[in-house]
């Protein structure tokens, strides 16, 4: 015990420490949106956001193309993620739970497509996009997006089905449910935490996506917010960039984010003891 305590603490303090130097990042940011130029350009930092104002948060929504590109982020991300969880899900169950000729190949297609960078695709995406007529489109990009983030999310549902034992569904159809129903009522509600935390990992893929998003919406009126933060930045008179501002925007970006995650943490919490208890 007299030897535990010590680490337990040099644990805790290397913890606290890695977390503050997490979060003073974020912190920064909030803090300088509320600052106005004059008082992020000084030498001595101010640490307080106290004092400050909400013009650049005014600013920012008073931009013309905020809201378009909110909308565009929101529309492409949504469609995105219901695509490939759906897409994602039945390929996880097809690879977990039956037996068929090429199983294998595609268990070793879905590794070989995650270890490809996906700058070497840009290419042929924009050519088959292209092709398709859908350069600034939303079925366009959100066609990419889903191709993007399928596999990994496949493979990731996949250790979530493989964890659930195939037993409890037999021993359900032996009590009269149908393999539909076994499914539904067994095998389903124990997989929820696997499906959000990959919703999770997809939505802030396809939110905070850029490099693609850059190629294939060039268009200021098909931009997302990625692009529109660019384009914000770079806006500035005389080249001067207004840190205030550029800050304020980032803060907006990330708040469907923080919204998302915090609506889909509790429901994960729940998700997890309830599958717990019918285990």
């Amino acid at each position: 015990m007299t030897r535990t305590r010590p680490l337990r603490t040099v644990g805790s303090v290397v913890a606290l420490v890695l977390a503050v130097a997490w979060a003073f990042p974020v912190y920064w940011m909030i803090n300088s949106s509320f600052q106005s130029a004059a008082t992020i350009s000084k030498l001595e930092p101010t640490f307080s956001p106290f004092g400050g104002s909400t013009a650049n948060y005014a600013a920012v929504l008073g931009d013309s193309g905020f809201v378009g590109a909110l909308r565009m982020s929101l529309v492409v991300t949504a469609i995105a993620l219901v695509v490939c969880i759906v897409v994602a899900f039945l390929g996880a169950l097809a690879i977990s739970r039956f037996r068929f000729r090429g199983r294998k190949s595609l268990v070793v297609a879905v590794i070989l497509v995650q270890m490809l960078p996906a700058e070497a695709m840009f290419i042929a995406q924009y050519k088959m996009i292209s092709g398709l007529g859908l350069l600034n489109t939303i079925a366009g990009v959100s066609i990419i997006y889903v191709a993007m983030v399928v596999p990994f999310t496949m493979w990731m549902l996949r250790g979530f089905v493989a964890g659930v034992p195939a037993d409890l569904e037999e021993a359900a159809m032996i009590d009269g449910c149908s393999r539909f129903g076994a499914f539904m009522r067994i095998t389903f509600p124990l997989l929820a935490p696997g499906l959000v935390a990959s919703g999770v990992f997809a939505f802030l893929q396809v939110w905070n996506e850029f490099a693609l998003a850059s190629i294939l919406l060039t268009s200021d009126a098909t931009e997302t917010l990625p692009l529109w933060l660019r384009n914000f930045s770079q806006s500035s008179a005389f080249g001067q960039i207004e840190w205030g501002q550029v800050m304020a925007a980032s803060t907006l970006v990330a708040v469907p984010v923080i919204i998302f995650f915090l609506v889909v943490q509790s429901r994960m919490t729940k998700g997890m003891v309830g599958g717990a208890v019918k285990g």
